[in-house]
């Protein structure tokens, strides 16, 4: 092998090509010995093998690399001792809920969700995002990579709790995790995770957006545009992600954050929804998400509409008033759902858009005309969230649906449309049956567990009072952070009881942002205010007693 030139070597230049100066001075420089050009070109080979070869050496450097990513977990286990219990805890209990329940669970929803999944179009009724989710994981047939993957949204939403109480709000170990508990340990949760539900997917989306915003005091723009970006997918996936969206910017003016920060908030979040919109007109024809809200506000008066305290009510909305032998349906959700419904009266698809325009239109007719029957169902189903104990509700059909059964719910055949059936495209889906099996005892002990361990609604709003008490001494700041959790985790629980009806699956999205709320009220600067103001109390007590 032919030596490299050595800087200094004798025969050789003193200085480099375009490199004088570098040199030592003439006769300052260093003896080079006939060893130590050869200690340069051993060290060159050696490297030049070990770079052209799969040595040994590099399988010991990914070993050394192994054993510090183990070193590293080890390292977090010691330091967040509570929070790895809780977390393994809830990884299992959902392991259990994937072998018990295969391959996943469904809902009635779930086959809409399908359909679209299975020929993507916009949906007139629901926005598309959780169908898109279905699309990408349609290649690998598998309804359990579905459940798989929203377990571990579950399991997100958890750390996301825990990691802003330690990383951005200094709460001990022990009370991070025993406020991520909730999110993590529920057994409803759990179960509803199992579930071919939209509803995981934007409370995960929603819990990043607030992870993004509060995990540093002032978000840059570039984080902003994220925020809207992630945000308007939830939007997409349910129609109440515009109320977050409302409730974020909202926070963003009070904390007067920088005009930047909310242009890119709204463009980020514009950016998915305008284009689904566009795709919705060019398909049916409006620029819209979808052509729905009708068809729900119509169901939240259907109970209490009195035509006789409506004026000028136009003569092709009276059929919506009239009822057969007298007799209004039970539920509000009978409205919408119902084929005795009264909007199904009318000529045309279930879900035409003259439907949906009349029953839009009667619908704010009726609150204009009976404020207070309005109001008061909507604080009667806003309330109900927080009772202890759950009751079935709407009707059995419904309530089984949300729990893990003792036996196997056979797939509905109704007609989907492609002259396909509900139970034919979830086949299609999984190729093979996607029927849910029960393994035991794997069903029995989530099952059970269920019946037992869940967030008790007065528990829930335990949680929202403990984060109101939280941001009293800050009134200042309007609360300082935990306003925004709190205010969205009111948000959603408020949205469907003031557009659709109260149900068990739309109290759980505000749960997270209700614990997250409630340990930030044992932030050390909420305790430090509530220090200060007890000695005031205390002093000015007593001149009194004197």
């Amino acid at each position: 092998m032919a030596k490299p030139p050595v800087d200094g070597a004798p025969g050789g230049s003193g200085t480099a090509d375009g490199a004088a100066g570098d040199a030592p001075a003439a006769g300052t420089a260093p003896d080079v010995t006939e060893t130590d050009i050869q200690a340069v070109i051993d060290a060159a080979e050696k490297e030049t093998a070990n770079a052209g070869a799969p040595a040994g050496d590099q399988h010991a450097s990914l070993g050394d690399r192994l054993r510090g990513v183990v070193s590293f977990i080890r390292a977090w286990v010691r330091r967040n001792p509570f929070f790895t219990v809780i977390l393994v805890t809830g990884a299992l209990l959902r392991g259990v809920a994937m072998v018990g329940y295969r391959p996943a669970m469904f809902f009635n929803d779930s086959f809409d969700y399908l359909h679209v999944a299975m020929g993507v179009y916009p949906h007139q009724l629901r926005p598309d995002g959780y169908s898109f989710f279905l699309w990408i994981l349609k290649p690998f047939h598998s309804f359990a990579l579905v459940a798989g993957i929203q377990h571990l949204m579950g399991l997100g939403m958890g750390a996301m709790v825990y990691a802003l109480l330690r990383h951005r709000f200094s709460l001990p170990g022990w009370g991070a995790a025993l406020a991520a508990a909730p999110v993590l340990l529920d057994g409803y949760q759990i179960q509803l995770e199992h579930l071919v539900l939209s509803d995981v997917q934007f409370t995960f989306l929603t819990m990043a957006a607030v992870t993004l915003l509060l995990w540093r005091d002032r978000p840059s723009w570039r984080v902003a545009a994220v925020i809207g970006l992630v945000i308007g997918v939830s939007w997409l996936t349910r129609s109440v992600g515009l109320p977050v969206l409302l409730g974020v910017l909202g926070y963003m003016v009070v904390r007067w954050m920088n005009w930047r920060v909310l242009a890119a908030t709204v463009v980020g979040c514009a950016l998915p929804v305008v284009a689904y919109m566009s795709w919705y007109q060019v398909e049916e024809g409006k620029f819209a998400i979808t052509e729905s809200n009708g068809f729900f506000l119509y169901a939240r008066v259907y109970k209490f509409a009195d035509c006789h305290k409506i004026k000028n009510l136009p003569v092709e909305e009276m059929i919506l008033c009239t009822e057969k032998n007298g007799t209004r349906l039970p539920n509000s959700q009978d409205g919408i759902w119902n084929a005795a419904s009264p909007l199904n009266r009318y000529t045309g698809t279930r879900w035409d858009p003259e439907k949906n325009r009349l029953g839009n239109d009667y619908a704010k007719r009726v609150i204009m005309a009976q404020p207070d029957d309005y109001a008061r169902t909507v604080a009667h189903d806003f309330f109900r969230v927080f009772d202890w104990n759950r009751t079935v509700f709407p009707d059995k059909a419904t309530y089984a649906q949300y729990e893990f059964g003792t036996r196997a719910r056979a797939l509905p055949t109704w007609p989907m449309g492609r002259g396909a059936t509900a139970a034919e495209e979830a086949d299609a889906y999984e190729h093979g049956s996607a029927s849910t099996r029960l393994t035991h005892p794997f069903a029995d002990a989530i099952r059970v567990y269920q019946d037992h361990v869940y967030l008790r609604g007065t528990l829930l709003g335990v949680l929202l009072l403990v984060g109101l008490g939280g941001m009293v001494p800050l009134w200042r700041r309007f609360g300082g952070p935990a306003l925004l959790p709190w205010v969205l985790g009111i948000g959603l629980l408020l949205a469907p009881a003031a557009t659709a009806e109260f149900d068990y699956r739309y109290v759980l999205p505000a749960v997270p942002l209700a614990c997250l709320a409630a340990g930030m009220a044992f932030t050390p600067e909420a305790r430090a205010k509530y220090a200060r103001l007890i000695p005031r109390r205390k002093k000015t007590a007593e001149p009194t007693a004197a």
